[in-house]
């Protein structure tokens, strides 16, 4: 059963403050919420999405790439036929490499003298170097930005992974609240702190229970943003439905 107890803020704001406790192995897991009083309580929207712009220069690489001229490849000793299609990504294998190569090579594809020069398409080589290119690019534009807004978007995908209920406007409330959006806040005062298990970070979570409901995939570090949100809201979810659910005094 929750006990009572005082989460005060800094002496020039005193507020006085309920915390939910739950006991686990016998230490308190905890995650100190007040009333929403301020104007930083109040809903927020989400902001929109980052737009990447593709540049004309972009385009024009890729297309270069692409329309790549053939190349030359000289055999060293060892090399198979199979494998310097595979290395060259030739559209077709072995068996399109030997047919374009088939008078410098001989009736017997299995049998290549070192030294002699084959004719290589690199256009599908370049093809899939510019598929590579574009997967890197679109990861790179959906990373998420180093500020509360990419934190919280990148929680969201981890709960989401890990069936964690919760919604943007009720964790940056909550944020907003319990620590004004300062990944690196500490409580210092309140009966937590006395106790030596002070509340940490956006959503001031004590260590006992960060450790509990630590999400596997996000940071050990419970000042870590992105893990001390996720683990606030696996601690919420499990004892009051969901992040969403924590509007006031518990």
């Amino acid at each position: 059963m929750p006990a009572k107890g005082k989460h005060r803020r800094p002496k020039q704001n005193p507020i006085t403050r309920k915390l939910a406790l739950a006991g686990t192995g016998g230490a308190a897991l905890t995650l100190p919420l007040i009333s929403a009083t301020t104007a930083g309580a109040a809903g927020t929207s989400a902001p929109a999405a980052t737009v990447t712009t593709v540049t004309a220069a972009t385009v024009v690489n890729t297309v270069t790439a692409v329309n790549a001229p053939p190349t030359t490849y000289s055999v060293v000793v060892g090399d198979t036929l199979s494998e310097i299609a595979a290395d060259h990504s030739v559209s077709g294998g072995w068996k399109q490499l030997y047919e374009a190569n088939r008078a410098v090579v001989g009736d017997n594809p299995s049998v290549i003298r070192p030294g002699i020069k084959l004719t290589i398409d690199a256009r599908a080589k370049a093809a899939t170097a510019a598929k590579t290119a574009a997967k890197t690019a679109a990861k790179s534009a959906s990373s998420y930005p180093n500020n509360l807004d990419g934190w919280i978007r990148e929680s969201l995908d981890v709960m989401a992974k890990h069936g964690i209920p919760g919604s943007y406007n009720g964790i940056h409330r909550n944020v907003m609240r319990e620590s004004s959006g300062n990944p690196k806040a500490i409580n210092l005062w309140d009966i937590n702190a006395q106790n030596g298990i002070p509340s940490k970070g956006l959503l001031q979570v004590i260590d006992p229970t960060f450790k509990a409901y630590h999400v596997p995939g996000t940071s050990l570090d419970s000042y870590d943003p992105v893990a001390n949100i996720t683990a606030a809201c696996n601690y919420a979810a499990a004892r009051y439905g969901s992040i969403d659910n924590v509007n006031g005094a518990y």
